[in-house]
């Protein structure tokens, strides 16, 4: 059976899949040099996807090494946190307001993540990929994001020559060699991070608009999958939060942000058990009688936090820069506006992300028995 891992969106809060994987690596054996053959990532998810991916060694080395860089992360890494960058980028927005609302030599964003490409670029080798796919490590690998023309879900892929393209409702599969442009779409969060021209067209997060965050990995042939999420839905943080006052703008971008890069994945997750229930009851004579062959059970494992990332965030919020803890406090972005979960998409610090991945970690290690299940040991 073909194994897929997904990693899902959530900005910062994409700390907690790096102790997941980290957790799962202490449970196989050192000699495993890759046990997903088939990877998607979506948003920050899509980082993760690639620094496993794109790195050659043993997945215990692999995901190491990628803690290192969460363990080690400060704003500073991903976004211009200086004076002079961050007023440069304001005053490119304000400008933006009497050019018909559209960028002058770049497109329009709150902050500049140019620290994140550059980053990224040097640390994944996406020449390796090519490699890891000829050897048979890796049979696809697969990068989502939204394009702004078409509001479709792309997910850009790379692998094996029978791994065919895709057309979808809202949705398709657009084979090609990957590169740090598709990891940046996939992650510019609209609004806060610039969009980017692959082609003739700009892209810009791919959890938005993404209705069927599992679809790219069934496409690919996967049969199997492990899906590590940032929902901490289950932690009981979906629980009301008192206020005295009509919500914040901070809170209403966290439920918007929650739509994006939560709500589908859950809801794509029901389906799937639904249809595994419908696959599991449908009588073997009915399938050959109705030619029925593409409705199988599809082996799930799904890991999320289990405890509340909004809590942990409010601990946290005044390790960021100034200039943005200026900016989330007008927008509410505290706990008393009810906007830490808008702040925890941002909060790329070392005390929240170590806190994460200690979390993640925990986790995977309490689903011990389940993941040694899912990779038959």
């Amino acid at each position: 059976m073909h194994k897929g891992l997904i990693l899902t969106g959530g900005g910062a809060r994409a700390a907690y899949q790096v102790g997941v994987l980290k957790g799962i690596a202490s449970l196989l054996p050192r000699s495993v040099y890759n046990p997903f053959p088939i990877i998607c990532g979506t948003s920050a998810g899509a980082i993760n996807a690639l620094s496993i991916a794109g790195r050659a060694g043993p997945f215990r080395l692999r995901t190491s090494k990628l803690e290192r860089i969460w363990h080690e992360l400060t704003p500073a890494d991903v976004y211009r946190t200086d004076p002079i960058g961050v007023v440069k980028n304001t005053f490119h927005l304000l400008a933006s307001f009497v050019h018909s609302g559209y960028g002058i030599g770049k497109p329009v964003s709150l902050l500049d993540n140019a620290p994140l490409r550059k980053m990224m670029d040097n640390y994944v080798k996406f020449d390796y990929l090519n490699t890891a796919i000829e050897n048979g490590e890796l049979e696809g690998i697969a990068i989502t994001a939204m394009s702004y023309a078409s509001g479709q879900s792309v997910t850009f892929y790379q692998g094996h020559p029978q791994l065919t393209p895709w057309n979808r409702s809202r949705r398709r599969g657009e084979k090609i060699d990957l590169t740090i442009d598709h990891l940046m779409a996939s992650t510019a969060i609209p609004g806060l991070f610039p969009a980017v021209k692959i082609g003739q067209d700009y892209f810009g997060d791919g959890a938005v608009r993404q209705l069927k965050p599992i679809s790219p990995a069934l496409h690919m042939g996967a049969s199997k999958l492990l899906i590590v999420g940032v929902s901490d839905n289950q932690a009981g943080s979906q629980q009301p939060v008192e206020l005295s006052h009509s919500p914040s703008a901070a809170q209403i971008v966290g439920h918007m942000f929650n739509s994006a890069f939560i709500d589908a994945v859950e809801s794509d997750l029901e389906t799937l058990h639904s249809i595994n229930r419908l696959a599991a009851a449908l009588p073997q004579s009915l399938r050959e009688k109705n030619h029925i062959t593409d409705l199988n059970p599809v082996d799930v494992l799904s890991i999320s936090p289990s405890e509340s990332i909004d809590l942990i965030a409010q601990e946290h919020l005044a390790q960021l820069p100034r200039s943005l803890r200026l900016f989330l406090r007008l927008t509410g972005a505290t706990a008393r506006g009810g906007g830490a979960s808008a702040a925890s998409y941002l909060l790329f610090e070392q005390g929240f992300c170590r806190k994460l991945i200690d979390l993640g970690m925990r986790d995977a290690l309490a689903k011990e028995t389940d993941i040694k299940g899912f990779f038959d040991l």
